[in-house]
């Protein structure tokens, strides 16, 4: 699939910003809503109408398709799917190395909390289920074997797994990708007041006055400018609901603690979604090591660093 280049989204979308601009004042809100990656995609942009946007979208989901082609677990042609399958991925896309190597810095940062090599471990309980039983302590054992994203290397020439078994999921990132690299085109194309959600949320400007609102769990609203947040709770989608097995592993070996949703800010929202997955693994404690990343954790008094 030929990808959405910034000049040819700009070249398309000209004529569109000028009259969008020319509406401004009257802040029309254009609306988009679709599906990737297993996310319900919205997207709003203030200042523009919705005839005036209709181009803009058909660009978005273009986008959208490419990003699928890349990152989706569930469609057997995709990147993903080849490297999981060959254990090697030739000359791969540069978004796909560009997003592991945000992988690799949180997994550093987060000394291994964060781990896209956890896979095999959903696979097994998933496959486990379907069968009416409960995976077994001698198969989880076996599985672990496998996890372990130092045991992938990433270059220009090759994305190659080192340990038999392996296989990466991109849940935890993917989706905070997404957002950006939509904000980050209508962004290129002029647009200032933008919000995203692709799975996880990325707001641009003032919406329609000092920011954009948004619910995080808990019913709580908050208003975020300017960045992105992410939320991820270990019990959200259950693998096996009769064990209460949830769908984020962690890769050290720990049973996940029962800390609820956990929503982190930051101006990337592919490093807020990872930071996310992470942080619901971590202690209290161990939460500190997201400081470094810029990653900041939304309590109950807002956002704290």
């Amino acid at each position: 699939m030929t990808r959405l280049s910034r000049r040819r989204f700009i070249a398309m979308s000209a004529a569109t910003i000028a009259a969008g601009r020319a509406s401004a004042a009257g802040r029309e809100t254009a609306y988009w809503r679709g599906q990737a990656l297993g996310a319900r995609v919205q997207i709003a942009l203030c200042g523009i109408s919705q005839a005036e946007a209709a181009p803009l979208f058909d660009g978005l989901e273009l986008e959208l398709l490419r990003i699928e082609s890349l990152f989706s677990l569930y469609r057997t042609d995709s990147a993903l799917a080849r490297l999981n399958r060959d254990q090697i991925l030739r000359n791969p896309d540069p978004a796909m190395l560009h997003l592991l190597s945000e992988a690799r810095a949180v997994f550093t940062a987060t000394e291994g909390a964060f781990d896209p090599t956890v896979q095999p471990l959903f696979d097994l309980h998933a496959r486990a289920f379907a069968e009416g039983r409960r995976a077994g302590a001698d198969e989880v054992q076996q599985v672990r074997r496998g996890v372990g994203f130092d045991h992938v290397s990433l270059s220009p020439q090759a994305i190659r797994f080192h340990r038999a078994g392996m296989a990466l999921t991109l849940n935890g990132i993917a989706q905070g990708y997404a957002t950006d690299r939509l904000a980050t085109l209508l962004k290129s194309a002029g647009l200032r007041d933008i919000l995203v959600n692709a799975g996880e949320i990325r707001a641009l400007g003032d919406g329609q006055g000092q920011g954009w609102t948004v619910s995080v769990p808990g019913g709580r609203a908050l208003t975020l400018k300017d960045q992105a947040i992410a939320t991820s709770d270990v019990s959200g989608t259950l693998v096996d609901p009769v064990a209460g097995i949830g769908h984020i592993f962690d890769p050290r070996g720990d049973a996940p603690p029962p800390s609820g949703p956990v929503s982190i800010c930051h101006d990337s929202a592919a490093i807020a979604d990872a930071a996310s997955t992470a942080a619901v693994l971590m202690s209290s404690p161990e939460r500190d090591l997201l400081r470094p990343l810029g990653a900041k954790i939304v309590g109950s008094a807002g956002i704290r660093s």
